[in-house]
């Protein structure tokens, strides 16, 4: 197998590019029996940097709903650069969607926890991401895609 042949896959720096935390209705949203509505919005986004290092993003929205009025927002942005060296065009978008994500994510869910607790709230575990299924719905959804 020469060198060209080697795949390679290197985590370079993992880190919070964005936050936000948001209690609108406080102080008096502590005054009602909380049992909220939770929703959880993922969206993840890729930059090349140079030849096979690529930025990933992976946005999570969190809100909560307490007798319909919101009880908190938090949005935030986990990314990490990562090198993904030796991939076809086939692997690589699952590198970038699934595995890069998969890896993102429990350093997203515990910014979450740390946020939503610092506001006051019980403590919120987000549920486990199938990020592989997440990207074969979003395959499916482009017209052009190639599966």
């Amino acid at each position: 197998m020469t060198d060209e042949n080697q795949q390679e896959f290197g985590i370079h720096s993992i880190y919070l590019k964005d936050v936000s935390f948001e209690a609108p209705n406080s102080p008096e949203v502590f005054k009602t029996q909380f049992q909220p509505e939770i929703q959880m919005n993922l969206n993840i986004d890729t930059n090349k940097v140079e030849d096979d290092v690529y930025e990933v993003i992976l946005s999570v929205t969190v809100t909560a709903k307490a007798n319909d009025k919101s009880a908190f927002l938090v949005e935030l942005q986990q990314a990490g650069v990562f090198t993904i060296k030796g991939f076809d065009e086939e692997n690589l978008g699952p590198m970038l969607g699934i595995y890069c994500p998969n890896v993102l994510f429990p350093y997203a869910r515990e910014s979450v926890a740390s946020l939503v607790t610092k506001g006051g709230f019980p403590q919120l575990l987000l549920e486990p991401v199938n990020f592989e299924a997440l990207y074969a719905q979003h395959m499916q959804e482009q017209p052009d895609s190639v599966q």
